[in-house]
């Protein structure tokens, strides 16, 4: 190669394919901008008049949707005419499908459950093997965070795909402890004793009304199920509350709770000291 072809190679770059690179550039930093800006708006502006949910997925798909119109934008800086790249695209829509099977799984799980709503923002669920509260439903995963402050990213056909518990759907939620009594004790003076020692609880509501259930004549108890219920928000501090009155009242009405033994007895054994 001589030097003047080596001048009109820079030449070229210089006045051709640099500028057509600023110039894709320029336009994705743009559009990246006014795409998060816009997808940031149309989620306030929903958010407004329907659910925080559906505003931002709404956001996210105006988003998505800015971006791949810049990018259709770079094709026809650089010459690349955008109607035979969405034919090249639908020639080789199957082998796109089939590769990105999970990722559209994903997708249209996050559609499913945008519409029939199983559970919004703000709700404590269970399901695809996690037990936690919902932060944001977003187009391909769903972002919980744990009890102990976690945030986990589930993809939404892991959780579209499984049994979904909506734990605070209803304001309401039933507390049961479980405690066995000693077989000496009167079925009566427990069963009245028990319900004494919950009736009466901060967070435990009158109706429905406290219940003692006789569930099982057990190896070494008389097993109980002590039930009150509360608000859904009250859940775990009723719980606690209401074992330690349990446990309290048998203590102080003398009536013992049970633990397993084991009793070893040693027939014909000869011990002798030296």
């Amino acid at each position: 190669m001589d030097i003047i072809e080596i001048q009109s190679t820079i030449q070229a770059v210089l006045t051709v394919i640099i500028p057509k690179v600023v110039g894709a550039g320029l336009l994705l930093f743009v559009a990246w901008i006014v795409a998060k800006w816009l997808g940031s708006r149309v989620s306030k502006t929903i958010g407004l008049k329907l659910d925080i949910t559906i505003a931002n997925f709404m956001g996210s798909m105006v988003k998505y949707g800015i971006l791949s119109f810049a990018l259709l934008g770079c094709f026809r800086i650089f010459g690349i005419e955008t109607t035979s790249f969405v034919a090249l695209i639908a020639a080789g829509g199957l082998a796109i499908g089939l590769a990105l099977q999970g990722t559209l799984t994903n997708f249209s799980s996050g559609v499913m459950l945008l519409l029939f709503r199983p559970f919004k923002v703000g709700d404590v669920i269970s399901a695809g093997g996690v037990t936690a509260k919902v932060a944001e439903i977003g187009m391909f995963s769903t972002h919980l965070d744990t009890a102990d402050n976690r945030r986990l990213f589930v993809p939404n056909g892991d959780i579209y795909g499984s049994s979904i518990e909506n734990i605070s759907f209803h304001p309401t939620r039933r507390v049961d402890v479980s405690v066995g009594t000693e077989y000496s004790a009167n079925i009566g003076e427990t069963r009245g004793i028990l319900l004494k020692a919950v009736s009466s609880l901060e967070g435990v509501l009158a109706d429905p009304a406290p219940v003692a259930m006789l569930t099982e004549l057990g190896g070494s108890s008389i097993d109980w199920s002590v039930r009150v219920w509360a608000n859904t928000p009250d859940y775990w501090g009723v719980k606690e509350k209401a074992t330690q009155a349990v446990k309290d009242t048998l203590d102080e009405a003398g009536i013992g709770i049970p633990f397993p033994q084991m009793d070893v007895h040693l027939d014909g054994a000869e011990f002798s000291e030296d």
